[in-house]
């Protein structure tokens, strides 16, 4: 795993190997990030990355401008790594929270620029996620919402959706505020 872009591109992440996480593969994360990049100036956002594990996401956006990112997280462990990696790489911008990522929705605490969500691809609550997320309202006016999932379960078409990348077994769905 390695940071791909930004003031950081190069850098390759360590995590413990006894994290209960299933990282995104390097090659989804470029394939997200081209796309981010054509959509979203990430300097000075402010984003939010549910079901962060590694917090691999969490980097990226920090090491690409990210003013803000909150890395959330039910495991103890992962969001001891994350705090530990963001302080060795200098990266003050990101906040970890140990937390389950549906009760953190719930509380509809702040609004983000970007929301990233890699739930377990097992969630029952997986194809309303986005719209929860909305409901809560979390998202500010223009900003993206992206749910990585399995490619073969469907998401609820919101009239927020954007569109729905295939990588292999991995999807990334957008909806846009």
């Amino acid at each position: 795993m390695r940071i791909i872009g930004g003031s950081r591109a190069g850098l390759r992440l360590h995590p413990p190997p006894n994290l209960p996480v299933r990282p995104t593969t390097d090659m989804a994360k470029e394939a997200l990030f081209n796309i981010l990049q054509n959509r979203i100036d990430f300097e000075g956002i402010h984003a939010l990355d549910l079901f962060a594990g590694t917090g691999n996401i969490a980097f990226e956006l920090a090491s690409r401008g990210a003013a803000h990112v909150t890395a959330v997280d039910i495991h103890f462990k992962c969001m001891q790594y994350i705090n530990t990696t963001a302080k060795k790489m200098d990266l003050a911008g990101i906040k970890a929270v140990k937390a389950d990522a549906l009760k953190f929705i719930a509380t509809g605490n702040g609004a983000y620029d970007l929301i990233f969500a890699d739930p377990p691809y097992d969630l029952p609550l997986l194809p309303q996620l986005a719209g929860t997320i909305f409901d809560q309202g979390l998202v500010n006016s223009g900003g993206l919402v992206v749910i990585e999932h399995p490619s073969t379960r469907k998401m609820i078409e919101l009239p927020t959706l954007m569109e729905i990348r295939k990588y292999g077994y991995t999807s990334f769905t957008f909806y846009q505020g």
